[in-house]
């Protein structure tokens, strides 16, 4: 099993940046694919994005298509996400997850993700 830890969240203002990173530990040396899933208060987790174990390919939910930038460092075995243009509805908790992505071009369920990290909050103020 792969060990995630995120960092990087914190409170921003509208429209404003904040970078996410994903530090993995553990079972490294197969390749993973690895996403970005985040949960507001009161609602269900939802997906945000995922990339392929190379960086090959990634995929956004709409809702962030355009803003959100997904990448990894697989030397560092570590992923990022870019956030910019942030506005109130992004405000949640922001957790990665590593695992085998199979819903190519669609967004992911939960359970193709065997690993999680225990998430950094994000808070946008308007």
């Amino acid at each position: 099993q792969v060990l995630l830890v995120e960092s990087g969240g914190g409170l921003v203002q509208d429209g404003g940046s904040l970078r996410l990173s994903c530090a993995a530990s553990g079972r490294t040396n197969s390749p993973y694919d690895m996403a970005w899933f985040r949960q507001a208060p009161g609602k269900e987790r939802e997906f945000v994005t995922v990339i392929q174990w190379n960086g090959g390919y990634s995929f956004y939910a709409d809702s962030v298509k355009g803003r959100f930038t997904i990448s990894r460092d697989n030397a560092k075995n570590t992923m990022y996400l870019q956030m910019n243009s942030l506005k109130s509805t992004d405000t949640a908790v922001y957790y990665c997850a590593a695992g085998e992505y199979m819903a190519w071009g669609r967004p992911p369920p939960t359970s193709d993700f065997d690993s999680w990290g225990q998430g950094t909050k994000v808070t946008v103020s308007s």
